[in-house]
């Protein structure tokens, strides 16, 4: 397969019509003719249109033959098929999905570009392995690899030797801590930079409480791991380089009745609210289900349990007050977008081509799979909340699937 895919002649031309940044440019002249290059730049600053343009200057200029893009499941499915379109429709792409048999059969074509789910990197690695054909990769939202133990790291790790170039994208590559760095670093040096394994790494930029559990960066770590991925990392922050209008963030207090309080607080006493055989097994447990009764329901083993509809009616009335405008809905537990679904006319699942036509008026997403990656901000400025996640990661992303240029 990469002896076929080395023999074809494909004449590259760029879109006229659409016109990259001068920011976009500099970074694309900057990472021609390197090995690896972490393309971390914040939200909206159009990740995907640079690293295509590298791609396709790299692959014009026979300096790479075939590249393996990996992506979160929709992103690689809509994103990347769209953006080509755009920037790049000279560039050769084929979406590597459908069932076992179909990626098979999609793997055989001759392409310049193959673009798989993060689900299915751990298949396509177990089938290919042995005559691996990818010389360049490029990983999506590269975050999705800070996990040193997860499965599609350890797949991965077995055969990064082999790419020419590397490109990480991510607009959040640490937003919890730089723990989470290691994997994703590795991924294009392979441990020149930061170690050759994660613990050498979390042993030399990290310290532990006396059990082993915690662990936080020692004094000036900070400033050594910045020095070491200097020349790999390109970081770009939105706000230097584009002009958007504000982002108005509104805490709505949705209030509870005092049967409602009183519920809450005996759940958070007692661990448990009889009446509804709600059982919390330990404080971690506690945690979620007190989120979930704010919210409006409670799960058990039978299914979901309803204490309130305060949010629910505070969300008809944000979307009457939109006057007509679209509105995007995170949830965050299935319970509220079931009942969503009963209370609110016209809300439906998010259809990324009917947001960005404003066709929806009430779109409804999860931010663990609506996050990234997508491009909404042609169809609408209004995001409702209804639960915030722990993760400022989830709520970074998702917002900035709107509060971006364009």
């Amino acid at each position: 397969m990469f002896e076929a895919i080395q023999e074809i002649q494909v004449s590259l031309t760029s879109n006229p019509s659409m016109r990259l940044h001068d920011y976009q440019v500099r970074c694309i002249d900057d990472i021609i003719g390197r090995p690896s290059v972490a393309l971390w730049l914040e939200v909206g600053l159009g990740k995907s249109a640079i690293a295509l343009n590298v791609l396709e200057r790299e692959h014009s200029a026979g300096r790479i033959f075939s590249t393996l893009v990996v992506a979160p499941k929709k992103v690689a499915e809509e994103t990347w098929p769209e953006e080509r379109k755009i920037w790049t429709p000279g560039l050769t792409m084929t979406l590597i999905t459908g069932s076992p048999k179909e990626r098979m059969r999609k793997l055989m074509e001759p392409t310049q570009v193959h673009v798989i789910s993060r689900d299915n990197l751990v298949w396509l690695i177990e089938t290919l392995e042995k005559k691996w054909p990818y010389d360049s990769l490029a990983i999506d939202e590269s975050q999705g690899f800070k996990d040193p133990g997860s499965k599609r790291f350890r797949a991965l790790k077995r055969v990064v030797r082999h790419h020419d170039l590397t490109l990480l994208m991510s607009a959040t590559p640490a937003s919890e801590n730089l723990m989470g760095l290691w994997p994703q670093v590795y991924i294009a040096d392979q441990g020149a930079r930061l170690g050759k394994s994660f613990t050498a790494y979390r042993q030399a930029f990290f310290e532990s409480d006396y059990m082993g559990w915690k662990w936080q960066l020692r004094s000036s770590a900070e400033g050594q791991i910045h020095d070491r991925l200097s020349d790999l990392v390109i970081a770009m922050k939105a706000e230097d380089y584009l002009t958007l209008p504000d982002k108005i963030e509104i805490d709505e207090v949705v209030g509870l009745d005092e049967r409602e309080t009183s519920e809450y607080r005996r759940l958070e006493r007692d661990y448990l609210l009889a009446e509804h055989e709600i059982v919390a097994a330990n404080a971690a447990v506690l945690t979620g289900k007190l989120q979930q009764l704010a919210s409006g329901a409670v799960y058990r083993d039978d299914g979901w349990v309803g204490i309130h509809d305060r949010k629910v009616e505070r969300l008809l009335e944000i979307v009457e007050e939109a006057n007509g405008s679209p509105v995007l809905v995170f949830y965050w537990f299935k319970h509220e977008k079931e009942r969503i679904l009963r209370a609110v006319k016209g809300a439906e699942d998010l259809d990324v081509a009917m947001w960005n036509r404003r066709a929806q008026k009430v779109a409804l997403a999860h931010p663990q799979s609506a996050g990234a990656g997508f491009y909404l901000q042609k169809g609408g400025n209004l995001i409702v909340w209804m639960s915030v996640p722990w993760s400022l990661e989830l709520y970074t992303q998702a917002i900035g699937r709107l509060h971006r240029q364009g």
